[in-house]
């Protein structure tokens, strides 16, 4: 496994992570565990999860999964998104904060989160009180680093700069959605994170399974995908361009000895403002399979003649 600095900070992570949100939806208690453990097994040291995955389950199976070796695992987790009833029960206030990072540690069953990220931005809370109750954070030692996620660039900026001018602990990480299909961030995110030495974490790496040949043209959509029930992701997704761009970037792979979703993987590492990929998995062979990807490393070749394929989908 290759490991990499998480932003521009000394702290070492996984080139590949594991997300964690199927943990208490797809996944029971046994199959969570398993998949946990193996991953550390395989050399992946970050772990990611949000409070709201499986409402706390998420958490508490990593808790579980890891509180005989806590050292050896970097966790991070998300606050913002609903965890209850009642306007106070999300966000980003100060309140929500500092109530939410309790509940975290006491699933967790830590005293301390290694990466602690805003969900998402919170529109009713000026970014000066966020800031500063993360900083508290920093300082009472129950949060090492803070990050953010589905950030816009111009969000992360005003986040970094608010920091910045009042001395607070600054975001070292954003989490956005980013893929072989999905560049969107390519046009200022990444530009300004690698500026700064923001690190990027992308999320869906594999365009919620698209990327994996799952999906095939003419086909019933398989029961229990990402896809399935979603017929406007479908649509956007299933296109007859994709499924072409797809047939040519397996194309590619095999004739390098590689399965798509190494190659889906390794397209994303070949950046380097990228400091881990966050790939889920329900079974062990997907962790495995996610975890060789951070062994192939694509080169300017490779990148120019991928960049062909993606470009003819267009």
């Amino acid at each position: 496994m290759e490991y990499r600095q998480l932003g521009s900070t000394g702290l070492q992570v996984s080139a590949v992570g594991l997300g964690t949100n199927n943990f208490g939806f797809r996944m029971d208690e046994e199959n969570s565990l398993k998949v946990a453990h193996h991953a550390l097994e395989e050399g992946i040291n970050f772990i990611d999860t949000a409070d709201s995955y499986g409402r706390g389950l998420s958490e508490e199976r990593i808790g579980l999964a890891f509180k005989d070796n806590r050292k050896d695992v970097i966790i991070a987790t998300k606050v913002a998104n609903p965890v209850g009833d009642g306007p106070n029960k999300r966000g980003n206030s100060r309140h929500h904060i500092m109530n939410q990072v309790e509940a975290s540690l006491r699933f967790l069953q830590t005293d301390y989160i290694d990466l602690y990220q805003i969900h998402r931005v919170d529109p009713n809370t000026p970014i000066e009180e966020t800031l500063r109750a993360l900083d508290d954070l920093v300082h009472q030692g129950k949060v090492r680093y803070i990050g953010c996620s589905n950030f816009a660039a111009w969000q992360t900026c005003e986040a970094i700069q608010t920091s910045k001018a009042l001395n607070l602990a600054p975001f070292v990480t954003v989490q956005p959605e980013y893929n072989m299909l999905n560049r969107s961030v390519e046009q200022e995110l990444l530009p300004f994170c690698k500026e700064y030495g923001v690190g990027i974490l992308p999320f869906y790496p594999l365009a919620s399974g698209f990327l994996t040949g799952k999906y095939r043209q003419g086909e019933a959509v398989p029961e229990g995908t990402r896809l399935a029930g979603n017929e406007r992701a479908q649509g956007n997704t299933l296109t007859e361009k994709n499924f072409a761009m797809l047939s040519k970037l397996e194309s590619f792979a095999e004739e390098r000895g590689h399965p798509m979703v190494e190659l889906a993987i390794a397209w994303l590492l070949a950046n380097s403002a990228v400091s881990s990929v966050i790939a889920g998995a329900t079974k062990i062979e997907q962790v495995t399979a996610n975890a060789k990807a951070a062994d192939w490393h694509l080169t300017t070749e490779d990148m120019e003649e991928i960049e062909k394929i993606l470009q003819s989908g267009d």
